[in-house]
């Protein structure tokens, strides 16, 4: 890792279809210990971030190709009218069918969305991937890009376009794995998964680089809030909370692993005395997380596939853990 991949601040992450953001939850200030390091010093180092946009841009341009294909206007629908018929082969599917205003569900379908039967029976698994780039409607586009924008962009510029882009995706496979163990008859679309890997990754970033942060208390707290409400709407009907649990851990590992930050004495040591030099990159702790991290990353994704494509059902092996997906009340069922 260079020295241009040293932080200087950090943001938080969305959900399913909606987010939290609580911007720079690194406190700048002067350091007493030769561990923490000057965010000053490092001016003009930042990262020019690409690859956030880019993914953006390509889930807008297949979200407009999706609502080409679904094509409302040129079906009739027993569920009514198209919504925002003027826009005529891109008007959305009646609310009562869609209120989230996007295609159907056929369409979805048809473009990749994942599905259990279709990627163990017949053989698709790169629907664990192309479900990533699909929204169920506009409403759910703008929450989960926002949330990226938010959140993805300032990843980039402290850490580059690398191992952003590889916890993006990554994080989103995972949450996909875990999702196709659990959700056998219906569709998940969405890039969730990979925004909770990135929430994931900023929490595990804090934690193995915890001296060079002032206000740990205050970043822990305001991090593990963010996570909490996230995690929370996953529990209403029709979300699926699976991918986004599935995406926080691959993310939360993969943070250990990619995110680490070398020690200030280390850093500078050319600009401190002898007695604050230090000869070690990296802290004790900082390299057994590293090694436990990628070993449970590597053994997780693993058994994760070997379970799926053996078309093992993850409710037989848990039967509670259908409530971190959806709790049943008297206003709804979790049952479809």
């Amino acid at each position: 890792m260079s020295d241009a991949d040293v932080q200087r601040g950090a943001s938080s992450a969305g959900g399913k279809t909606r987010g939290s953001v609580a911007d720079s939850y690194r406190i700048p200030g002067n350091y007493p210990s030769p561990f923490y390091y000057d965010p000053g010093a490092l001016a003009g180092q930042e990262w020019t971030s690409w690859i956030v946009p880019l993914i953006v841009v390509l889930n807008v341009a297949v979200f407009v190709g999706s609502m080409y294909v679904n094509d409302c206007s040129g079906h009739r629908n027993p569920y009514g009218s198209c919504v925002a018929g003027f826009l005529r082969r891109f008007s959305f599917q009646p609310l009562r069918e869609n209120p989230l205003l996007g295609p159907s569900s056929s369409t979805l379908q048809k473009l990749g969305a994942l599905e259990w039967d279709k990627v163990v029976h017949q053989h698709q698994g790169w629907r664990l991937v192309t479900c990533m780039l699909l929204h169920a409607g506009l409403i759910h586009l703008l929450a989960n890009m926002l949330s990226l924008v938010f959140v993805g962009i300032h990843l980039e510029q402290q850490f580059g376009f690398i191992w952003i882009g590889i916890i993006y995706l990554l994080s989103g496979f995972g949450g996909s794995i875990l999702s196709s163990l659990f959700i056998r008859n219906s569709i998940s679309v969405g890039a969730s998964g990979a925004l909770f890997g990135l929430l994931g990754a900023m929490l595990s970033e804090l934690i193995t680089n915890w001296t060079i942060y002032t206000n740990k208390a205050y970043s822990l707290f305001t991090l593990l809030v963010i996570i909490m409400f996230n995690l929370a709407v996953g529990i209403l009907p029709h979300v699926d909370n699976y991918s986004h649990i599935g995406g926080f851990l691959t993310g939360f590992l993969l943070g250990f692993v990619l995110l680490i930050q070398p020690q200030f004495g280390w850093l500078e040591g050319h600009n401190l005395p002898l007695t604050d030099r230090v000869k070690s990159k990296y802290m004790a702790y900082q390299y057994i997380l590293w090694v436990m991290s990628l070993i449970l990353l590597a053994i997780g994704l693993v058994v994760g596939l070997v379970m799926l494509f053996r078309g093992v059902n993850g409710n037989d092996h848990c039967h509670w853990c259908h409530y971190l997906s959806c709790v049943p009340t008297s206003r709804w069922s979790c049952r479809n």
